[in-house]
């Protein structure tokens, strides 16, 4: 039984090592392809906001927006509750740019995911054709407009896509998180494109598209109940014929001030959503925690010679594969942080099987159950 349970973990970890090298091949390939070029054509756009609370450096973050490199576009922030604390602070912002930004709130409830239920609303007053759907806890730079929207010049692209992290963690919980979307969030999203040749799904934290694209596949209206809308909506774009293209840029997001709990909060809806929509798929990312299986294998080898080689190998590959995302994609403080790949890696197993039972999330304050296929719905004792 022993070799029998040896002979599974050397499968896993050899899985695992072919993960890593993928990830590092991919990722390396896609940052040093040439540079994405800069829309100069600037066709108006209009960016929407759904925001809920005050996150970390939120005014640095909405000011950046309404700061952009780019001559006709507006921002668009919209919140549902009116005691919203965010909404003095936006008050404030519109009333900065006050021909740039505008502030809709009291929003009526449209769907479960409030997120894209404000964002209908925003959609139905956005004054252009071209559409940026952002995250409120990001920040970018001034470029930013002009590369994300920059591959819409060709008709076949449906939706441009981004991927994020935190540049320069400040503590534990943000260096996790930004490890966890820098070597394995974003090579994954690689390795998806390389697999089906195409993305077939967008991220949230930025999609940009077309007002026509949308009402080809139904508009908003048909996500507004589900978890992980950025998936089903680059899925339906594919669907309809189109590219999702993902960009260069990558954001900017600051956790620094969240804690453990947060975080796994956070990862755990993720892992629940990744189930919800993907499926038995899910089950596949067993094939990516080659550190952690290395631990029952030097205990069951009794730290055998053999053991130990496979396990330095592994660290060795893991270690090269994050240092080479980390540098792809410019986020060298994170080198700082390498000490906490081990703890980055075990979380990552406990979340993942965390995630395997339960239908429960947290979000904004909410409990909302996920039903299969990834329908929300409001609960308000159920804990799992």
């Amino acid at each position: 039984m022993i070799i029998v349970l040896q002979v599974f973990l050397l499968l896993l970890i050899g899985a695992s090592v072919i993960f890593y090298v993928w990830c590092a091949i991919d990722t390396g390939r896609f940052f040093k392809a040439n540079k994405q070029s800069l829309n100069e054509s600037h066709s108006p756009v209009s960016v929407l906001i759904s925001v809920c609370g005050v996150d970390a450096d939120a005014w640095k973050n909405w000011n950046s927006f309404c700061q952009q490199d780019y001559k006709n576009y507006e921002v668009v922030f919209g919140v549902m509750d009116l005691n919203d604390p965010a909404v003095p602070i936006l008050k404030e912002l519109v009333a900065k740019y006050p021909n740039r930004a505008r502030l809709i709130f009291g929003l009526e409830v449209r769907g479960i995911n409030h997120k894209f239920s404000n964002l209908t609303h925003l959609l139905e007053v956005a004054q252009h054709e071209i559409i940026v759907l952002t995250d409120s806890d990001i920040w970018v730079k001034p470029e930013y407009l002009r590369t994300v929207t920059s591959p819409l010049a060709d008709p076949k692209v449906g939706i441009v896509t981004c991927g994020y992290l935190g540049h320069q963690p400040n503590g534990l919980p943000a260096t996790l998180a930004s490890l966890g979307r820098c070597i394995n969030f974003i090579p994954s999203v690689l390795i998806a494109r390389s697999i089906e040749k195409g993305l077939k799904f967008a991220l949230g934290a930025t999609i940009v598209t077309r007002k026509s694209v949308l009402e080809q596949i139904g508009g908003l209206k048909n996500v507004v109940n589900r978890i992980g809308c950025d998936y089903y909506i680059g899925n339906m774009v594919a669907a309809a014929g189109y590219r999702v293209e993902l960009s260069q840029y990558i954001l900017e997001t600051n956790n620094g001030l969240e804690g453990f709990q947060h975080l796994f909060q956070r990862e755990l809806r993720w892992a629940r959503m990744s189930r919800g929509n993907r499926g038995s798929l899910y089950y596949s990312i067993a094939c990516t925690f080659g550190t952690v299986y290395c631990i029952p294998l030097l205990l069951l080898s009794g730290a055998a010679h053999w053991a130990v080689i496979v396990c330095l190998i592994t660290a060795s590959v893991r270690i090269i594969q994050a240092v080479i995302c980390i540098c792809s994609m410019r986020c060298p403080k994170l080198l700082l942080g390498l000490w906490a790949l081990p703890i980055h890696d075990v979380m990552s197993f406990v979340i993942w099987v965390a995630g395997m039972s339960g239908r429960t999330i947290y979000w904004r304050g909410r409990h909302l159950l996920i039903e299969p296929g990834g329908i929300l719905q409001e609960t308000g004792s159920v804990r799992s």
